[in-house]
């Protein structure tokens, strides 16, 4: 059986420090599929951890009941260098302390790096074709030399990644429902997962602007397929985001539901010899980004939410409220701060005092907004 803990120490960018990445694998080494898992990119978000928690111990007994049909890496806590920055007593996991990027983008545009190595090698055969093309990439990936810790982290998640099958990357909002980001030609092919995860939405964008971890494998394929149309080569990575609520959603019954989730969902594909549990409520079908508004404050002040996540709400209907806190009404004064579409609210901020600028919540509507069409889609 192959049920095994892995360790890979990190350079340190400073004197006598170093960091320790912890990973699993299961299942067969030889399996003809492969199944990459990893929480906690944005290190600060551990609803994904909590869930891998619980999924482990179920993906061990069943490797060792020779019930797994793939192979399995799972990374429970995928950014060990994320969790080592706090500063007064706050955990800012989300970026890189160092450069101010967020770790979940400016990840590698791949098909560039790899397009000259992929020259006569290309044929009639699709399963071949994704073959070299993962070849190339884990060649690319052993040709670089890595600068610094987080370019170490990155090159060992991708090049797990690359070669994996299924991708799932588990993240959470700020206070939210669950949903899922992922490419539109993967669907309606992960509409399985978005039922086994028991998403309130799957958001589709190609490329919402900002190089995330999702985007990196579909864009691949999509710019083989593009370069190289005389040759049959399939979209080979289903990737996608899964968020999980909000980061105060970190309990043992939620994370005991999420892996019973994903258990179902790699049982339902056969990947797990088990029974899979009851079939799924369906979820909505996929919603492209562009038709999601990132609401966001015009001023500095205090929000006062007049809606509740789910909540149906019309264009032009008051979404919170914003409370001066400077200015000759200050601290009297409010005013409405309203819905640009039809939807419903997906996820809504905890920090109730915003400055000009922020992001105070996500609605899904149906219709593409003209100021998303083409822009950058993220919050950031």
């Amino acid at each position: 059986m192959a049920f095994e803990l892995h360790q890979t120490t990190l350079a340190a960018d400073t004197p006598g420090a170093s960091t320790t990445l912890y990973w699993y694998t299961a299942g067969p080494a030889n399996a003809a599929t492969r199944v990459h898992l990893q929480a906690a990119l944005h290190a600060d978000e551990q609803p994904g951890t909590m869930a891998l928690h619980h999924l482990l111990p179920r993906l061990r007994d069943a490797d060792a009941a020779g019930q797994l049909n793939a192979h399995f890496t799972i990374f429970p806590s995928v950014n060990p260098l994320g969790l080592a920055t706090t500063a007064l007593r706050h955990h800012i996991g989300r970026y890189d302390i160092g450069t101010g990027i967020n770790y979940n983008r400016r990840w590698p545009d791949l098909y560039p790096a790899i397009a000259a190595a992929l020259t006569g090698k290309l044929g009639a055969d699709p399963q071949a074709n994704i073959a070299t093309i993962r070849a190339a990439v884990a060649d690319w990936i052993d040709s670089q030399r890595p600068g610094t810790a987080i370019q170490q982290l990155r090159l060992l998640v991708l090049k797990s990644a690359a070669a994996a099958d299924i991708v799932l990357d588990l993240h959470c909002d700020d206070d939210s429902l669950k949903h899922i980001f992922t490419s539109p030609e993967l669907m309606p092919g992960l509409q399985d997962l978005a039922d086994w995860m028991g998403v309130a939405a799957t958001l589709t964008a190609e490329d919402s602007g900002g190089g995330s971890f999702d985007e990196v494998l579909p864009s691949l394929y999509r710019k083989a397929q593009q370069a190289n149309p005389a040759f049959p080569i399939p979209a080979a990575a289903e990737t996608a985001t899964l968020e999980y609520r909000g980061r105060a959603d970190s309990f043992d019954s939620i994370g005991q539901e999420d892996a019973a989730g994903l258990f179902g969902f790699f049982a339902s594909r056969g990947l797990i010899n088990a029974d899979a549990g009851d079939k799924p409520t369906p979820a909505p079908g996929p919603t492209p980004f562009e038709a999601t508004e990132v609401l966001r404050a015009d001023a500095p002040g205090l929000l006062a939410y007049r809606v509740e996540l789910g909540e149906r709400v019309s264009k032009g209907q008051p979404i919170a409220d914003l409370i001066a806190m400077d200015g000759p009404d200050a601290f009297l004064a409010r005013r409405p701060i309203l819905a640009g579409t039809d939807g419903f609210v997906l996820s809504r901020v905890s920090g109730k005092f915003v400055r000009r600028g922020a992001s105070i919540a996500k609605l899904v509507g149906t219709q593409i907004l003209p100021t998303r069409a083409g822009g950058y889609l993220l919050e950031d």
